[in-house]
């Protein structure tokens, strides 16, 4: 398995249908808690004050990452920051 650190910033416009906006939003709450049930996005927090989250992904490799962010459903609206992860040398967990 691979870990990801990933950063999305979510920017909608604001002339998006309104009804558009919704079930759009709606897509990726189903889809992020499916993925998180499965273990594949295993953390996800809030950057506050932001329409950002922070996100640890685990896959089986970058290509897996690649299909799971590129099927969110803001992925249109959405800037993202990707990061691997690997062990370090001090941890102790």
């Amino acid at each position: 398995m691979a870990l990801f650190h990933v950063r999305m910033d979510v920017d909608i416009p604001r002339d998006l249908a309104p009804d558009l906006r919704d079930e759009t939003i709606a897509r990726e709450k189903a889809y992020s808690q499916d993925l998180q049930r499965q273990g594949t996005w295993a953390h996800l927090w809030r950057i506050v004050g932001q329409y950002s989250n922070i996100s640890i992904f685990d896959v089986e490799s970058a290509d897996e990452l690649h299909e799971i962010l590129w099927n969110l459903p803001l992925f249109p609206y959405m800037t993202i920051e990707i990061m691997p992860l690997t062990k370090h040398g001090s941890a102790i967990g």
